[in-house]
């Protein structure tokens, strides 16, 4: 038992680091062989298995600075409610991708997206589980990363940052809350 729950928090804890490892190792690579030249975007008429090497690829050693700051905490944040939670942001925020790939007339990447649907999902599922842990992470999640809501406009982000990529992450993310959410178990005693 006690084996079980060591591994599952190193698994939790180390998969964030994994995954924007793979980011920073793709800037680093770009930056040093190809210039800042090697990016991956997602829109319109972009093939669409871009939309996930577009997570992975930032314009610059800030923009993933800017991303890995935000992305870490608040995936470690979703964790503690669960890998599955987790994976299932990731796959609505896609499908959010989707959208953006539609409607976006310049292609995308970064991160971030999936960072707004990671803030989307903590602040809902304390509001819907209505417990004492949830309902604290949503309030650190306000309290801390509350300011992050402003780019969901249009007229809050510089020009060419995808802010219906911010939009669409975050619905993502909201998606994803009230798809996890399970009533609680009314116990007869």
């Amino acid at each position: 038992m006690y084996k079980t729950i060591v591994n599952t928090l190193v698994t939790r804890s180390i998969l964030p680091i994994i995954i924007i490892g793979i980011a920073w190792v793709q800037e680093v690579l770009d930056n040093v062989f190809f210039g800042g030249k090697w990016i991956f975007t997602a829109g319109r008429g972009e093939p669409l298995y871009l939309i996930v090497f577009s997570w992975f690829s930032h314009g610059s050693i800030w923009h993933l600075f800017g991303n890995t700051v935000v992305f870490l905490p608040l995936s470690w944040l979703v964790l503690t409610k669960g890998i599955r939670n987790y994976f299932s942001i990731w796959l609505c925020v896609f499908f959010g991708k989707l959208i953006n790939q539609i409607f976006w007339p310049e292609p995308a990447h970064g991160i971030s997206d999936i960072v707004y649907g990671l803030l989307g999902y903590l602040i809902i599922i304390g509001i819907l589980e209505k417990r004492v842990l949830s309902i604290s992470l949503t309030f650190l999640t306000i309290i801390v990363y509350g300011y992050m809501v402003a780019d969901l406009l249009p007229w809050n982000v510089a020009p060419g940052v995808s802010w219906l990529g911010h939009f669409s992450g975050f619905i993502g993310g909201i998606v994803s809350a009230f798809g996890t959410y399970r009533e609680p178990e009314i116990r007869n005693k």
